[in-house]
C-alpha cells in the first residue's frame, strides 16, 4: 500500500506506474484518492477549529459565572453544547471518507523497480540466466504420473473419492522422496543461516489483507466457515504476519527465516486442475524463505534469495533458469519478482517451481511492521522466496533423474534422508 503523502506529492508518477502495469482502469482512482484526502484534511482542520472554540468558550463561561453574568454564561453554554453534535457529524464523515480512501489505497499497485521490464503479461517475462545443461535423453520420458505409478508411488483415484480432483495420495518411496526433499530444503536453508520455523496454518482476515492483494485473496484462499480464519496458501502469509504491529530494533535485523507448511489453494480459473497429474493442485507442501530487513538492504537480499533456490536445484542435478516478471505480471504489492523455472526433458521446456519477490514496504505498511529510528520509526522491507514446493518439484526431479531402465537416481544430498538409497526401483 502506498503512502498517501507520496500519492499527494507524486500523482503523475503513480499514474505512470499504473500505466506501466496496464491497469488503465485504475488511473481515475488516483484523483479520487486525492479528492478524499483533501476532504479528510478539511474535516480534520474544521474539527480542530471547533474543539479550539469549545475550549476557549468553556474558559470564558467560568469567567462569566465568576463575574455574575449568568445569562451570558447560559448563552455561551448553549453554543458550546451545539459544538458536540457538529463534531460527531464531522467525525462520522471523516471516518466514512477515510474508509473510502483506504479502499482505493489497497488496490493501487506498488511502485515497481525501474529495472522491471515493461510487458502486459507472463508471455513478456524476460529470461535472466540459465543454470545447468538442459538435456533431452535418448530414451522416452513418460508422463510424471506414469513414472510414479510404475514405482507404486501415487494413487489419484482414491484421492478423487475422498477429496475430489486436485488431490493425491503419495505412497512408498515416492512419498519418502517427497519428505526427503523437504528435509533437505530445511537443512539447506539452516546452513545458510536462516532460522527454521513451523507457523500456524490458519490466519485471520487482517493478516490476509496485509500480505496479499484482494484479487489474489479471492482466487487463492479457503475460508473457514463461521470463523475469522483462512487456510494459508503459503507459509509466507503466517511468517510476515508474525511481525504485525511491531517496532523492531535495528540491531535485530535482518530477520532471516525459513518455514515449512502445507499450503491450500482454490486455484480459481486455473487450467489443468482436472488433468491427471500433480502440477496444479489444491494441497501441497512447501519450504519457504522470508526476510524482514532495512529498506536499503532489500535489493541485496532479493539477489541472494533467488540465488539460493538456483543453488538448491543445481545440487539435485536439475537445470533451471531465472525469469524476470514483467510489469503486467507483477502482483500489485510487488516491487520486483523473479521466477525460477526447472527443465522438463519430457516437455522440452522450463516450468515454474518457485518465485522470489521483493515487496518493498507494502506489506509492512499494511501490517505496521516498523523499525525504530533516531528521527522516528519507519517501515521495514519484506521479501519471500520458494525454496522448494513438492509434489510439483517431483515432476522435474523424476524427469531429470530417470534412468533408461525405469529406475530413478537419488542425488547424493538426498540419500541420507532416503535410508542410504542411491536409486528407486
Amino acid at each position: 500500500m502506498l503512502d498517501i503523502r507520496f500519492v499527494r506529492q507524486n500523482p503523475e508518477a503513480v499514474k505512470e506506474n499504473i500505466r506501466k502495469k496496464f491497469q488503465f482502469e485504475k488511473e481515475s482512482l488516483v484523483d479520487k484518492a486525492l479528492d478524499y484526502d483533501i476532504k479528510i484534511r478539511e474535516a480534520i482542520a474544521e474539527g480542530d477549529n471547533l474543539r479550539s472554540q469549545r475550549n476557549t468558550s468553556s474558559k470564558k463561561i467560568g469567567a462569566l459565572i465568576g463575574q455574575g453574568k449568568k445569562d451570558e454564561a447560559e448563552v455561551m453554554k448553549a453554543e458550546v453544547a451545539a459544538i458536540g453534535p457538529k463534531l460527531e457529524e464531522l467525525e462520522a464523515a471523516q471516518n466514512e471518507l477515510s474508509e473510502k480512501l483506504r479502499e482505493i489505497m489497497m488496490v493501487l499497485p506498488n511502485i515497481i523497480d525501474p529495472s522491471v521490464p515493461i510487458g502486459r503479461d507472463d508471455s513478456e517475462n524476460v529470461e535472466v540466466a540459465r543454470y545447468g545443461e538442459a538435456v533431452v535423453p535418448s530414451f522416452e520420458i513418460p508422463y510424471h504420473i506414469d513414472i510414479m505409478e510404475r514405482l507404486n508411488g501415487v494413487d489419484l483415484e482414491s484421492a478423487r473419492k475422498t477429496s475430489g480432483n486436485g488431490f493425491y495420495f503419495l505412497k512408498g518411496d515416492i512419498a519418502r522422496l517427497h519428505s526427503a526433499i523437504l528435509s533437505y530444503a530445511r537443512d539447506f536453508m539452516i546452513d545458510k543461516g536462516f532460522t527454521y520455523c513451523i507457523p500456524p496454518f490458519m490466519i485471520r482476515s487482517n493478516v490476509v489483507t496485509g500480505v496479499m492483494s484482494f484479487a489474489e485473496m479471492d482466487n487463492m484462499m479457503y475460508k473457514i466457515e463461521g470463523e475469522d480464519l483462512y487456510l494459508i496458501g503459503t507459509s509466507e502469509h503466517s511468517m510476515i504476519g508474525k511481525f504485525i504491529d511491531s517496532i523492531n530494533e535495528p540491531e535485530t535485523l535482518p530477520q532471516t527465516l525459513t518455514s515449512y507448511s502445507p499450503c491450500f489453494r482454490k486455484e480459481v480459473g486455473a487450467h489443468g486442475i482436472e488433468e491427471r497429474g500433480v502440477y496444479r493442485i489444491h494441497q501441497f507442501e512447501k519450504q519457504e524463505m522470508i526476510v524482514v530487513c532495512q529498506p536499503e538492504e532489500s535489493p541485496k537480499w532479493f539477489e541472494k534469495l533467488y540465488g539460493y533456490t538456483v543453488e538448491f536445484f543445481r545440487t539435485l542435478d536439475i537445470p533451471v533458469r531465472a525469469l524476470e516478471c514483467c510489469s503486467g505480471d507483477l502482483a500489485d504489492l510487488k516491487v520486483k519478482s523473479i521466477d525460477v523455472e526447472a527443465w522438463s526433458p519430457r516437455q522440452q521446456k522450463y516450468f515454474e517451481v518457485g518465485s522470489c519477490s521483493n515487496l518493498g514496504d507494502a506489506q509492512a505498511r499494511r501490517l505496521a511492521i516498523r523499525i525504530r529510528g533516531e528521527k522516528g520509526n519507519y517501515f521495514a522491507h519484506t521479501l519471500n522466496n520458494t525454496v522448494v514446493a513438492p509434489p510439483r518439484m517431483l515432476i522435474c526431479f523424476l524427469e531429470n533423474n530417470l534412468q533408461e531402465d525405469g529406475s530413478v537416481k537419488i542425488p547424493e544430498p538426498l540419500r541420507m534422508y532416503m535410508g542410504g538409497k542411491s536409486e528407486i526401483r
